[in-house]
C-alpha cells in the first residue's frame, strides 16, 4: 500500500471513530491536528501526500501524523510490492484493495450522495468480494435488475415511483381498508 492510500485509510477510520458519518476530510484533519497537538499540517500538504506528489515524509511530519493517528511511524511509508503487515491470504489482500477502490470511488462521486453512499456500504460489508460477485450475477440475469429496482428503489425509475410501484401502493391501501 502506498503512503497516500494509508493516509486516506487513516482519515476514513478516524472519521468513523469520531462519529463523523464518513471520512475525516483533509481540512478536518489539519484543524484537528492543530487543536489537539498544538501544530499540524496544511490541507494542501496533506493533499500532496495523498496524491503522491510528496512520496516521502520528513521525520518530523511522520512523527506528527503517527502521534495523531496513534500508529507506529514505520507504518507511514510505502510498503514494498507484495508486502503485508499481517498474515493474510491473497484473497484478503485483494478484498482490501477492492474496499479501498470503492472508498476512493465514493470520494469521486460525492456530488451523487446516493451512489457515494452505496459504494461505501459495499466497502463496509464484511465480504465485499461476495457482494460484488452477487451484483455481477444480478446484472447477468435478464430483467432481474429492473425487477429489483421496482421493488427496492422505485424512485430510481425516472426520478419518481414507477407505475407498478404506484399500483402496488394503491392495492396495499385498498386492501388495508377492506
Amino acid at each position: 500500500m502506498k503512503l497516500g492510500e494509508k493516509l486516506r485509510y487513516l482519515r476514513l477510520v478516524e472519521g468513523t471513530l469520531r462519529g463523523l458519518d464518513g471520512e475525516m476530510t483533509q481540512l478536518d484533519l489539519a484543524r484537528a491536528m492543530k487543536k489537539e497537538l498544538g501544530r499540524g499540517l496544511s490541507q494542501a500538504y496533506l493533499s500532496q501526500i495523498e496524491s503522491g506528489a510528496r512520496p516521502h515524509l520528513t521525520a518530523d511530519t511522520r512523527m506528527l501524523l503517527a502521534r495523531f493517528f496513534k500508529v507506529h511511524p514505520g507504518y507511514l511509508v510505502d510498503d514494498p510490492e507484495g508486502y503485508h503487515t499481517e498474515l493474510t491470504s491473497d484473497l484478503r489482500a485483494m478484498e482490501d484493495r477492492l474496499d479501498l477502490m470503492l472508498i476512493n470511488g465514493a470520494e469521486q462521486f460525492t456530488n451523487d450522495p446516493e451512489l457515494s453512499e452505496a459504494l461505501l456500504r459495499i466497502a463496509r460489508y464484511s465480504d465485499t468480494r461476495k457482494a460484488m460477485i452477487l451484483l455481477g450475477a444480478i446484472l447477468e440475469a435478464p430483467g432481474l435488475l429492473d425487477r429489483l429496482i421496482e421493488v427496492l428503489k422505485p424512485t430510481l425509475i425516472g426520478g419518481k415511483p414507477h407505475v407498478s410501484a404506484q399500483i402496488s401502493s394503491r392495492r396495499s391501501r385498498t386492501e388495508g381498508s377492506l
